[in-house]
């Protein structure tokens, strides 16, 4: 079977960055399942997977706007102190959380100031390459209850 849109992927990958460091990586642990043409991983990654079957190996190259997109500057901003709980502890490079419109947001605390936080709410692989080696472990057809929920259920992922 071909990967398409409402197939299950399974696949072991290795994600790293221009200079090679290892960002990610299953090889430890056991292959990423999703759910193909659902937007479940990035765009660039999930187009070249398009049409491809178990057993497939390759090394993928993901521009950041086919990735986490391009660092944005307008959502790097400096949060006073009174904006946090008190018992919050703010260091460089700590995540904070805060309730946004459609759920919890992540910001990371990029330095500190006089008045309080510079913050970025990029995701954490904005505007860098992302470089992937893949093995497809398998495809397979999603359940209608997968399709209907636009994403897999495992073991540690069914719902009741």
């Amino acid at each position: 079977m071909k990967a398409a849109t409402n197939t299950v992927v399974t696949m072991h990958y290795t994600l790293t960055d221009d200079d090679g460091k290892v960002l990610d990586s299953s090889a430890e642990v056991e292959p990423l399942s999703y759910l193909h043409g659902h937007g479940n991983i990035v765009p660039g990654l999930e187009r070249e997977l398009d049409g491809k079957e178990a057993g497939h190996k390759s090394k993928q190259t993901i521009s950041p706007s086919d990735g986490y997109g391009d660092k944005n500057p307008d959502l790097v901003f400096e949060a006073p102190r009174e904006n946090f709980p008190p018992n919050t502890k703010l260091e460089e490079g700590v995540r904070v959380y805060a309730d946004g419109p459609n759920g919890p947001v992540t910001f990371m605390v990029v330095k500190l100031t006089e008045k309080g936080a510079l913050l970025d709410a990029n995701h954490p692989l904005a505007g860098q390459t992302l470089h992937f080696d893949i093995e497809l472990v398998e495809v397979r057809a999603a359940t209608e209850e997968e399709k209907s929920h636009g994403h897999v259920h495992t073991p540690r992922h069914k719902h009741d």
